[in-house]
């Protein structure tokens, strides 16, 4: 009896030692074998998880997010609409508008967006002479020949689309934050770094104002990009 538990006890030690000596293995990224992995890998579908062969028969192309219908906004959204092409910035600076009032308060905004997003490239005072527009050659100068009379709705335009070199910046700034931009950018065109007593006014505002029949508000209920008032944004919508 001794010598077979003698045997027994020999036998679950070699057969130990090989089951441990095979789940080590050399490959020191392997996680080894999973456990219960229902616990951590949900069986319902999750919109932002795709697990690996977890196909969805429910959806077209078989993610679990779905793509919006052809043509369609989603609610809220309207502000970021822009009909116009990516390759129109000249259209864009004849037809866009900057709605906003050119105070000392949207301006200093401005300015901390554009040292942020900016300013690495077109440098502070916009010379293009930022760290990356010393590396990398060709940055325009806002104060120098046509870069200098770019109207706001240009300059808008490029932000959000991005032109030549420089890479689209419109998931980085919402359409509010790109007007401030574009509006401290017309204060550097003109040489002028300092925001302690702007205008009151933008000259696009200005002119939106002469043309306004006597009375009307061009600034409150004018939509950033399409230039649509607040009642036709709505009825867009609806």
């Amino acid at each position: 009896m001794n010598n077979f538990f003698r045997t027994g006890a020999k036998a679950s030690v070699i057969l130990f030692s090989s089951i441990s000596l095979l789940s080590c293995g050399t490959d020191a990224t392997d996680p080894g074998l999973e456990y219960a992995p229902d616990m951590y890998n949900p069986v319902a579908y999750e919109p932002l998880k795709q697990l690996d062969g977890n196909y969805n028969a429910f959806n077209p192309g078989g993610g679990n997010l779905r793509v919006p219908a052809a043509n369609t906004i989603a609610r809220g959204k309207l502000d970021f609409y822009n009909r116009l092409s990516k390759d129109s910035a000249e259209v864009a600076g004849k037809e866009l508008k900057n709605p906003l009032a050119a105070t000392p308060k949207n301006l200093v905004e401005g300015k901390v967006l554009y040292s942020r997003f900016c300013a690495p490239c077109h440098g502070e005072t916009g010379a293009g002479d930022g760290l990356v527009g010393a590396k990398f050659k060709g940055v325009p100068n806002y104060t120098q020949g046509r870069y200098a009379t770019l109207p706001v709705g240009h300059i808008y335009h490029v932000i959000v689309n991005g032109r030549g070199r420089m890479m689209p910046h419109g998931t980085q700034v919402n359409p509010q934050e790109r007007w401030k931009i574009a509006m401290y950018v017309q204060q550097l065109q003109k040489g002028i770094t300092e925001v302690e007593g702007a205008a009151t006014e933008s000259t696009d505002v200005a002119s939106q104002s002469a043309d306004a029949p006597a009375g009307a508000s061009t600034t409150d209920n004018t939509n950033p990009v399409t230039g649509a008032t607040a009642d036709s944004a709505k009825n867009t919508r609806n």
